[in-house]
């Protein structure tokens, strides 16, 4: 992902560059309190990426249809720890240079920048986890959805950042303790939404292995967020989430377990309804074999009520998953909690993971941040169908307080030369402060690879999506927009370290609203290169 800051706009560069501080220190404050005894091996991996791109809509617009030739280069480097328990640390920064004939003709830099890191700074008790990112997200969700080396017009740099010391501790083997600081942050480039500081605190106390069939543990956590919009003032309105809760399950037989939990939040936020209030849930855990596993859960908090799925289920030839949550969020807590996504490659198949530990050092490769893994994928091995089955969020910035109900499901195959991939998105977000006003994303993805020999391989997608706001969001009518996306390529292997792809995209998009549809088509070839 990318960062744009134009020559002709200063406080472009200077948001830029407070972001890239920002990021930067918490990309290597981990590493500055690791162990200086303990050896530590870097990786360092140079690479250029270049592309070229003809479009005959530069804009994605309905009137003013103008094609352009864009040209970009990416000289760049990823830094990964090797060879130690107690520090792990992967980085991956590049600069991407464009320059646009045709359309408007400007000339842009773009920072991209994926860096986590953990180290253990006192053995089996302290330690401490840090991330950073830049990356260009979408701005608005009736706006051009064209990534910024094609537009920015509806594109903004953030930045985000999170460092996290904390200590655990085997109480005998009664219980598992763990305390966790947590300060993180979004900075958002020319005031799109409101810079945000995080400090958080949480606690837990679970049961120990000497509960075998029983269960149970105890938590806390406190957050409180502050913004900041120097471009308007009423959009400074702090923010504090309080809550405390107590599990517990049983397991019935060894393939099915019960759980539940009751508890309280006490939070203070700009809203039209309720903050705080009691809460309680209750389900079921059912893992018949090591490749299926099945949770479920249903109860009720201030705002309704509530359900969560997390299912996964594999074969030889398949991958399965499904996951549907609700939560109170916010849009800097969102992007951190996607840029924190933590993938591996296993063996040709990505495995997510909640922290950067390698999940089986005998097979897997990583550790690969999402920003990372959605702009180099194919240079790591992953099919096109793997990739869609990612389910990769793309969401738009926002103002406020909001209600998050989410569902991604999908499914890869592969049958021989032939890999199949499909996969379902529904978001939805509830705006607390405009009285539950929402908008809402719905889409379905397709994906066929057809490998062509040892070296080439075709691809094609197919991607719906419909987006539906309400009036109070679009300050008029009620909008619904729906995008069709269809690409066609052939990626080339021609070495182990130089990659190169040609792809033909058609962009389509109809809306109820007058002179917002438009069309275009564009043909891209790239290359990358490793040294």
């Amino acid at each position: 992902m990318a960062v744009t800051a134009s020559k002709r706009r200063p406080g472009v560069r200077a948001a830029r560059n407070k972001a890239i501080r920002h990021a930067g220190a918490c990309a290597v404050l981990a590493l500055a309190f690791a162990p200086t005894a303990h050896a530590i091996d870097w990786r360092f991996e140079p690479y250029v990426n270049a592309s070229s791109t003809y479009t005959d809509n530069v804009k994605q617009s309905s009137s003013n249809t103008q094609d352009a030739l864009i040209l970009t280069a990416t000289p760049g480097f990823t830094l990964r720890s090797e060879g130690s328990r107690r520090v792990q640390a992967s980085l991956q920064y590049g600069l991407t240079g464009v320059k646009r004939f045709g359309g408007d003709q400007s000339d842009n830099f773009y920072h991209n920048l994926n860096a986590v890191g953990k180290a253990e700074l006192v053995q089996d008790f302290l330690f401490i986890d840090g991330n950073a990112h830049i990356s260009q997200q979408l701005i608005s969700l009736l706006g051009s959805p064209a990534d910024a080396t094609t537009n920015n017009s509806n594109r903004t740099t953030v930045g985000t950042y999170s460092i996290s010391p904390y200590v655990q501790q085997r109480l005998g083997t009664f219980a598992f303790a763990q305390a966790r600081y947590t300060a993180s942050g979004a900075i958002f480039q020319n005031n799109v939404a409101p810079n945000a500081n995080s400090n958080s605190f949480a606690a837990s106390l679970k049961s120990g292995t000497r509960f075998t069939d029983l269960s149970w543990g105890l938590n806390y956590s406190l957050r409180k967020l502050q913004n900041s919009n120097a471009a308007n003032s009423a959009n400074n309105t702090d923010a504090t989430f309080e809550s405390a809760s107590a599990t517990a399950g049983y397991a019935l037989t060894r393939q099915f377990r019960v759980f539940g939990t009751v508890g309280h939040d006490s939070n203070d936020y700009l809203s039209t309804s309720g903050t705080s209030g009691s809460f309680y849930s209750a389900g079921f855990g059912w893992s018949p074999t090591r490749r299926t596993s099945v949770e479920a859960s249903a109860g009720e908090r201030y705002f309704g009520r509530t359900f969560s799925l997390a299912a996964n289920h594999r074969t030889r030839l398949t991958r399965w998953r499904a996951r549907y949550y609700e939560d109170v969020s916010d849009i800097s807590q969102q992007f951190l909690q996607e840029s924190g996504r933590i993938f591996w490659n296993c063996g040709g198949i990505p495995q997510e993971t909640p922290d950067i530990n390698n999940p089986d050092p005998t097979i897997c490769v990583g550790p690969y941040s999402a920003g990372e893994l959605a702009t180099e994928a194919y240079r790591l091995g992953f099919t096109l169908q793997q990739i869609v089955d990612m389910g990769l969020l793309n969401i738009a910035t926002a103002n406020g307080i909001y209600i998050i109900k989410g569902l991604n499901a999908g499914v890869s195959w592969d049958i021989g030369k032939l890999g199949f991939g499909l996969s379902a998105q529904d978001t939805k977000r509830l705006y607390q402060a405009l009285g539950d006003a929402q908008d809402h994303i719905q889409g379905v993805t397709g994906s066929v690879s057809y490998r062509l020999s040892e070296t080439v391989t075709a691809n094609s997608i197919l991607s719906l999506t419909r987006t539906s706001l309400d009036s109070s969001l679009t300050s008029g009518v009620a909008r619904q927009d729906d995008l069709l996306n269809f690409s066609l390529g052939l990626n080339r292997r021609f070495t182990d370290r130089l990659n190169g792809a040609l792809t033909f995209r058609h962009t389509q998009r109809s809306s109820n609203v007058a002179n917002a549809d438009y069309d275009e088509n564009s043909l891209t070839a790239s290359v990358n290169m490793r040294f």
